[in-house]
């Protein structure tokens, strides 16, 4: 069954973007100082942190040989959304959201570098307005790079759906009030260099006809997440490299 529109007669979002545009991404790397690496990341109204720890040796139990044990922790702050629903860490949701995460952080990190290692990677979602898994998977990114974590890629998370008005109009970047119409969510977490796919999940059934461009969208939306992370990295480097001339001085 086909969905509500999300398009109106203008090709306007109902939140006034394009099909094709992202919403507005601020970021920042180094937030914390206690961590080794830390990120904060706004994707629209969707504000995450993320805190990473390690590498550091693991506990027996969770020793592997062969690569090092990603830990994810996931949660949401209780006045993230409207809801002021009183979420317990760990609850089921939390989990699933927590598999996900190291599903698609491991796949960016070279893992073979730290065996009997295990590195730690918190993320908060301090207000939901929708994409928060998307929201997080970028966040963390950062918060690896600058742990000084060696990565394959950057590994960036977005989603697409399709507007019911011209189904074959696929919008990118899916805001909460398109994830309240009810209509359907692919999400796409991949290494955007390569291609190469590390999670993909949809909401809904999707006719296989209208499949792939709403996969394509999702893709596109992944590349064009990375410039930003790029940017952001770039920049924060440059801060450090003049911090440092200046204490030189």
């Amino acid at each position: 069954m086909p969905g509500p529109d999300l398009l109106s007669s203008q090709g306007l979002r109902l939140d006034g973007r394009r099909p094709n545009e992202l919403r507005r991404i601020r970021c920042k790397l180094g937030v914390f100082t206690q961590p080794d690496g830390s990120a904060y990341l706004e994707q629209g109204n969707t504000k995450v942190l993320a805190a990473v720890y390690g590498p550091h040796q693991a506990s027996k139990s969770k020793s592997s040989a062969e690569a090092v044990v990603v830990n994810c922790q996931y949660s949401m702050a209780t006045f993230s959304t409207g809801e002021r629903k009183n979420r317990p860490r760990g609850d089921r949701k939390s989990q699933e959201m927590s598999l996900h995460l190291r599903q698609a952080l491991t796949a960016a990190i070279k893992t073979e570098l730290y065996p009997r290692s295990q590195i730690d990677v918190y993320v908060e979602v301090l207000q939901a307005d929708g994409g928060a898994y998307c929201a997080s998977v970028n966040a963390a990114c950062l918060a690896l790079i600058d742990a000084g974590v060696p990565l394959k890629a950057y590994v960036c998370a977005c989603t697409a759906s399709v507007a019911w008005r011209d189904s074959t109009t696929p919008l990118v970047d899916v805001g909460h009030v398109e994830e309240a119409a009810g209509g359907v969510c692919l999400t796409v977490a991949c290494l955007p260099s390569s291609g190469n796919i590390a999670l993909l999940e949809m909401s809904h059934r999707l006719h296989v006809d209208y499949f792939d461009v709403v996969l394509s969208r999702a893709m596109q939306g992944c590349r064009d997440i990375e410039v930003v992370l790029d940017r952001a990295v770039r920049e924060h480097l440059a801060e450090g490299w003049m911090e440092e001339d200046i204490t030189a001085v």
